[in-house]
């Protein structure tokens, strides 16, 4: 059992949980709690660490899985953990995982593609709610400007609640040059946009789709937006201006599930 916090191996996971160079040098992140360790694909545990209470109690599936892998299990004396964990009140439970590489070719597999483009969202919860409600829409990819959010921060790892290990993405240079090569290829761009000229819910998103998202408190730049096919709202009642970014990238994304649903 490992009980200082100076070991090789404690202090590299709390460096990757802290500094995204160093997630982006290893190509490794950290994911923490039991759900986030039970839906982790076996082939991208690097390494388990678990505290001492935990192991004593551990949950029968956990147990499973940990007997499966291990050789890259490591027990840490409660002290320890809780400088590993990133959370106020630790689990007690969390891998390193080795970071997926994918690319928007992947993303293109299927005849009708649903793909949300965004950029520079900042927010750790926001970016995770995404990842979530993308994948429970059917979204086939997640393509970010470079200035959004670390999809490696383990807030927005927390907030993704496993969608993260399923959910292809890829962060790019140039959103505008990204927009004008899905279009080349039958894909639509639609930017949510507060001056949008059609209601999200008249537009058919039953073919090749891709809605376009901006920053939280900035929104879309204008240049960014020039790019889209067509600027979509969502309708408001009362003195609301606009919703959260999470809230009206859901929305939209489960205009398209319904469409492709019942279409």
């Amino acid at each position: 059992m490992i009980t200082s916090h100076t070991n090789k191996g404690i202090k590299e996971v709390i460096q990757l949980a802290q500094k995204a160079k160093v997630r982006k040098e290893k190509e490794l992140f950290v994911s923490e709690g039991i759900k986030m360790f039970l839906e982790a694909p076996t082939e991208q545990i690097y390494k388990v660490y678990t505290s001492a209470s935990f192991s004593e109690q551990m949950p029968a599936l956990c147990k499973d899985k940990l007997d499966s892998i291990s050789s890259l299990h490591e027990m840490v004396s409660d002290e320890v953990f809780k400088k590993m964990s990133d959370t106020t009140t630790p689990q007690g439970i969390l891998c390193v995982m080795r970071q997926k590489k994918y690319s928007i070719d992947s993303m293109l597999t299927t005849p009708a593609p649903l793909l949300v483009i965004l950029e520079d969202i900042q927010d750790p919860g926001n970016l995770g709610t995404i990842f979530r409600s993308g994948e429970g829409a059917g979204v086939t990819g997640i393509i970010m400007s470079s200035s959004t959010v670390d999809i490696y921060n383990p807030k927005t790892i927390r907030s993704t609640m496993g969608s993260v290990y399923r959910m292809p993405f890829v962060y790019v240079e140039n959103i505008g040059n990204t927009i004008n090569e899905l279009q080349k290829r039958n894909i639509k761009v639609y930017a949510a946009h507060l001056q949008g000229s059609k209601p999200y819910d008249v537009c058919d998103y039953t073919k090749g789709s891709a809605f376009l998202v901006g920053n939280e408190s900035k929104g879309l730049k204008d240049e960014t937006a020039a790019n889209a096919d067509v600027h979509i709202k969502i309708p408001m009642l009362g003195e609301v201006e606009s919703l959260n970014a999470a809230v009206a990238a859901s929305i939209l994304l489960y205009e398209a599930a319904r469409q492709r649903r019942t279409g």
